[in-house]
């Protein structure tokens, strides 16, 4: 197999990265510190088409592929990841649903928002108290009429809460199967709707950057127009949204992993111990080694997934492996970055402490790790 990019997808890493260090780097931090949204960065990413990467020009999109903008999730982490997961999430949970399973009329609708980057779309799944058992639902719709009349709430959702979220898409449970089990369907809540509250952001350890809110659901009635794809498949679609979102969530833990090594390496030349650059010494030369070696391995992992999914091929077992490992090296090389740089590396003015505190969450969000040793024991067989 041939890893070498094409010259499109070279010439987006180039740009992408050339904006990340330019535009992203300069200002992140003051966002870190004073936990606000940079509305200013997501609207340059909308004029350099990022959000539209992998949708048709139909829909007002760039006509590239997923892998695209695994691309730019990797380049906009070696910097920072609260922008990278802005543009993961608004992309992977909030436009693909509505492009994979919407109708003609909501495409039309929401899409051109979306594409543009002028509007974000939450991914409502998660719920308090259950977490990774998405299959336990306790958030309701009920038909009536011409409405669904929804009741529950929502933990930990992205994008859900900016002033540019035009809408959240909700799994809930609409009924029962002739089995006796949930059925479990999708529905696309406009952001505004009466009944629908969006909580104060979290107080959170890293991504204080981007947005993240629980919601509420109180006698909340959109039209049954607003269903989205199939009743009773809302779970089977979340899952697909899911083995494609880890892809991409591990491309942006390969980009804090290779942030990490271009942090230490910069800092080994630059700090002096002994009389010497302590890049000199070969304790710290094997630290970097190792996260280099790391970080390598955990990129081919999610082009080798990303390829797959893009010929048609079966993928969710190499997902899993790609964003569970992916993931691990993230917080492995953010450790490591952190005792390179000493106490500086506890310092909030310098990348690595930005890093640490961002790591931690890519073993839990999309999947927790557990999640995916599960589904990868599962699709062995086992």
């Amino acid at each position: 197999m041939d890893f070498r990019l094409t010259e499109e997808h070279e010439a987006l890493r180039q740009s992408v990265r050339e904006f990340a260090r330019e535009v992203v780097a300069p200002v992140i931090a003051e966002h870190y510190e004073k936990h606000t949204f940079p509305y200013e960065i997501i609207r340059q990413m909308g004029k350099m088409g990022l959000f539209g990467l992998p949708f048709p020009e139909e829909h007002g999109g760039m006509g590239g592929d997923y892998f695209a903008l695994c691309l730019a999730l990797e380049e906009l982490a070696r910097v920072d990841s609260s922008v990278a997961i802005t543009l993961e999430a608004a992309v992977s949970l909030g436009a693909m649903p509505i492009y994979r399973f919407g109708t003609a009329e909501q495409k039309a609708r929401w899409l051109p928002k979306l594409v543009s980057g002028e509007a974000l779309a939450g991914f409502g799944l998660t719920e308090p108290g259950f977490g990774s058992d998405a299959g336990g639902t306790q958030t309701r719709a009920v038909l009536d009429g011409d409405e669904w009349v929804i009741n529950g709430s929502k933990a930990f959702i992205t994008n859900s809460g900016t002033d540019i979220t035009a809408l959240v898409t909700v799994t809930a449970v609409t009924g029962t199967r002739p089995d006796g089990a949930k059925e479990l369907s999708t529905i696309i809540v406009p952001s505004g709707t009466p009944g629908f509250t969006v909580a104060p952001g979290y107080s959170k350890v890293g991504w204080t950057a981007s947005d993240t809110h629980e919601l509420t659901f109180d006698d909340c009635r959109v039209p049954a127009a607003n269903l989205l794809g199939e009743r009773g498949r809302g779970f089977a679609q979340f899952l697909r949204i899911l083995d494609e979102g880890r892809i991409a969530i591990a491309a942006l833990a390969v980009g804090l992993a290779q942030g990490c090594v271009d942090e230490s390496v910069r800092y080994a030349k630059e700090r002096h111990a002994f009389g010497q650059p302590i890049g000199n010494y070969q304790a710290i030369q094997f630290k970097i080694a190792d996260m280099e070696m790391k970080a390598h391995t955990a990129r081919l992992a999610y082009y080798d997934a990303a390829a797959r999914m893009l010929a048609g091929e079966p993928f969710k077992r190499q997902a899993a492996i790609a964003k569970l490992y992916a993931s691990t090296v993230a917080v492995d090389n953010a450790r490591e970055a952190t005792q390179i740089h000493g106490g500086y590396g506890f310092m909030n003015e310098y990348p690595v402490a930005r890093f640490w505190r961002d790591s931690k969450i890519l073993e839990i969000g999309e999947g927790t790790s557990e999640v995916q040793r599960m589904i990868i024991a599962r699709d062995l067989g086992m």
